[in-house]
């Protein structure tokens, strides 16, 4: 309950310190600040963290922040197809990679999902992230090398399904498992 009461206050100071904040404003994004995780939320599109590759030492430090991010957002797909991507790919990221990098992992998970896997249309800011189109790349390669097409859902259309879905069609049960 104490650790409940904290956060609600020192969200409560953050939203009260910040003037970036309108109730016109649609468009909110969370930024994160170096050391720990704090939020804050602009409708701009740049990225506010604080990029140092002037060093071998703080280097490693972003890299092992973003494969960690990458690896553990809590969703079973993205786990493995981000962080795999990220471990293959993070020490050849220049600057300007790594702010695309934040930028991806700043999506929320079910819409990155819907968008990597092509059951939805992306947001132009996304299509033209180099990040997100290499990772779109190969999930879509990933798809048609290993997947018939078939056994996916059509474009616009969600693929989770029951596994009874089949028997719907033909006399069976028309809710649950039975």
């Amino acid at each position: 309950m104490a650790s409940l009461r904290r956060a609600l206050i020192s969200a409560h100071r953050a939203l009260k310190s910040s003037n970036s904040i309108s109730p016109t404003q649609t468009l909110l994004r969370p930024q994160y600040s170096s050391g720990l995780v704090q939020r804050s939320y602009s409708t701009d599109n740049s990225s506010n963290l604080n990029i140092d590759l002037s060093n071998e030492e703080s280097k490693r430090r972003l890299c092992n922040r973003l494969l960690y991010r990458s690896k553990q957002r809590g969703f079973l797909e993205l786990d493995l197809v981000l962080g795999k991507w990220v471990e293959d790919h993070i020490h050849s990221m220049d600057e300007s990679g790594i702010k695309a990098l934040v930028d991806v992992l700043d999506v929320e998970n079910p819409d990155l999902w819907k968008w990597l896997s092509g059951q939805e249309q992306p947001p132009q800011a996304l299509i033209t992230n180099p990040v997100f189109t290499a990772v779109r790349n190969k999930v879509t390669n990933n798809l048609d090398s290993y997947a018939a097409p078939e056994t996916r859902a059509t474009p616009g259309n969600p693929w989770v399904r029951g596994w009874d879905d089949i028997n719907k069609f033909k006399g069976g049960p028309i809710t649950g498992n039975q």
